[in-house]
């Protein structure tokens, strides 16, 4: 059976079988014209920077396609299908293994190998697919906590605790002087990124044997199960979906909730839709873990050249130009995205800022999640089993070889192509 990834099969994967995206126009001659895609609010600021660029670069225009997140997953497969890929486009950093494995990525060349420096070790680990670098970090982010320093401090704590344990009896704690009714903490069942950020604490992998068997058993991700439920099971955080929270920014600021998992965009939410009365009275800080400190997963998005490109080198020049630190300074800036080369964080924008300097620290202390292309569609089954177990269909020990039974499933193609030399 031949398994080798090709444009007809890629296009079979896509719900709906969509059509492919039309090619760029052509440019002057003489002149190179790059394709760009990029996504969300990036793709629609980043046209800001460009004219710089063409300024250094004046034998090189980019065209910049501006896509919205929901549709850009879906896109680039059809594109590649089509072979009608850009030449250089923004992706997710789940999405690495993906691309690398159907072949649509060029993997840094040599002379680009200066770009791989300065970066966040645990962010590059994500696109570094066997010994070969797959995408470029473009901009960073991970998950930590928000909280109420106020109900805290009424609480009785000056500060975070680090340890899983104290940060439970602070919880305790903090519901007893919040509002009546309220709870301590947010963690939506059908998210799963908290429960996931839980799991990261333990030393072992979360997938064994080359990514190709759920490890979910193992006694760290149980621990992390058992005081996940422990959360809902002692009250402290309601067994609610997102879809039932009307508004975050407000349940957060009548003391419905004092603690919140989120990333770096919730800075921008909570300093513009707070009331006036609680600005002052959040803050950020790392996730704790079982003994300190803990991990987070590193997120954000990277810049791929893509293998089809007839334009390589100019390509690579507008990543170089992109990854430049003063450059993403300058896009940090514009879109209060935090930016992936770690000198870059020096500026006093950044630097003195006491909402985004824990990030840093979280981000120093990331891992890299399994890089298995089944990744994403495994952690939805993780979260559909823990919300069972939540609602006492199964304890943490059961659930957790429950994940490892639809993880295998899901993995069975790729143990498959393992056996035969055929997956990355």
């Amino acid at each position: 059976m031949d398994l080798t990834p090709h444009r007809r099969g890629a296009l079979g994967l896509l719900a709906g079988g969509a059509a492919a995206l039309s090619g760029c126009g052509r440019g002057e001659a003489g002149v190179t014209t790059l394709r760009f895609w990029a996504m969300g609010n990036e793709g629609t600021n980043v046209p800001q920077l460009i004219p710089e660029f063409e300024r250094l670069n004046p034998g090189i225009r980019v065209e910049v396609q501006p896509l919205p997140w929901t549709a850009a997953h879906e896109k680039l497969l059809t594109a590649y299908a089509g072979d009608s890929l850009p030449d250089v486009g923004q992706i997710g950093n789940t999405w690495v293994s993906e691309l690398t494995a159907i072949g649509a990525l060029s993997p840094t060349p040599a002379a680009a190998a200066d770009l791989l420096t300065n970066q966040f070790d645990a962010v590059l680990d994500t696109n570094r697919i066997g010994d070969r670098i797959m995408a470029t970090p473009w901009y960073v982010d991970t998950r930590l906590i928000f909280y109420r320093t106020d109900l805290l401090a009424q609480a009785g704590y000056d500060a975070m605790p680090p340890t899983w344990a104290e940060w439970k009896q602070a919880m305790h704690a903090v519901k007893r002087v919040a509002p009546d009714g309220s709870y301590a903490i947010l963690m939506p069942v059908n998210e799963f990124e908290q429960l996931l950020t839980f799991g990261l604490q333990t030393e072992e992998p979360l997938l064994a044997e080359d990514a190709t068997r759920g490890n979910f058993s193992n006694p760290g991700f149980i621990a992390a199960l058992a005081f996940y439920k422990s959360l809902f099971d002692e009250g402290l955080a309601p067994l609610a979906s997102s879809t039932q929270i009307s508004n975050t920014w407000t349940e957060f600021a009548r003391g419905w909730f004092s603690f919140y998992f989120s990333g770096p965009w919730t800075i921008g939410d909570f300093n513009t839709r707070l009331p006036e009365d609680v600005q002052d009275d959040w803050a950020t800080t790392g996730v704790p873990g079982p003994t300190g400190l803990g991990a987070s997963a590193p997120g954000g998005s990277s810049l791929a050249v893509f293998n089809s490109s007839p334009h390589q080198d100019a390509a690579w020049r507008l990543v170089r130009y992109l990854s430049d630190p003063q450059v993403q300074v300058r896009f940090q800036e514009i879109t209060g995205s935090l930016p992936a080369r770690v000198s870059a964080w020096d500026v006093p924008a950044l630097a003195d800022d006491p909402y985004v300097q824990p990030f840093a620290g979280q981000l120093e202390r990331a891992r890299a999640v399994p890089k298995a292309p089944e990744w994403e569609r495994i952690v939805t089954e993780m979260q559909i089993v823990a919300e069972r177990m939540l609602r006492g269909e199964y304890t943490p020990e059961t659930a957790a070889a429950e994940i490892d039974r639809r993880a295998d499933r899901l993995l069975e193609k790729r143990r498959w192509m393992m056996e035969r030399g055929r997956a990355v």
